[in-house]
C-alpha cells in the first residue's frame, strides 16, 4: 500500500523586512520541516515590492499566511507563534 505524498503549497505574505515578518517566515519553516518535511514548497510574497499580488488572495493583514493546496485555501494572520494553532489552521497532523 502506498502512503500518498500531500504536497502543501503555502504562500506568506509580509511587508518588508520587519520583526514580524522574520518571526513568521521562521516559525513557518520550523513547522514545516518538523510535519511536513519534502513535502510543502513556500513562496514569500513581500507587499512592498508587489502590492498588487495583496488582491488576489484578499490580503487584509500582515503577515498572513495562504495554504493554496492542498484545497480548500486556509489563512492565518500573525507571525506564526503558535505552533498548535497553524498545525490545526494548516490541518496537519502532528508527527
Amino acid at each position: 500500500m502506498e502512503t500518498e505524498v500531500i504536497n502543501y503549497e503555502l504562500r506568506l505574505y509580509i511587508a518588508g523586512n520587519t520583526a514580524k515578518s522574520v518571526s513568521a517566515l521562521a516559525n513557518l519553516k520550523k513547522y514545516c520541516e518538523e510535519h511536513l518535511r519534502g513535502q510543502y514548497s513556500i513562496e514569500v510574497i513581500d507587499l512592498l515590492v508587489k502590492p498588487q499580488l495583496a488582491e488576489g488572495d484578499q490580503i487584509f493583514a500582515i503577515p498572513t499566511l495562504v495554504r493554496k493546496v492542498p484545497e480548500p485555501i486556509r489563512k492565518i494572520i500573525g507571525d506564526l507563534s503558535n505552533e498548535e494553532k497553524v498545525l490545526v489552521g494548516l490541518d496537519i497532523r502532528p508527527r
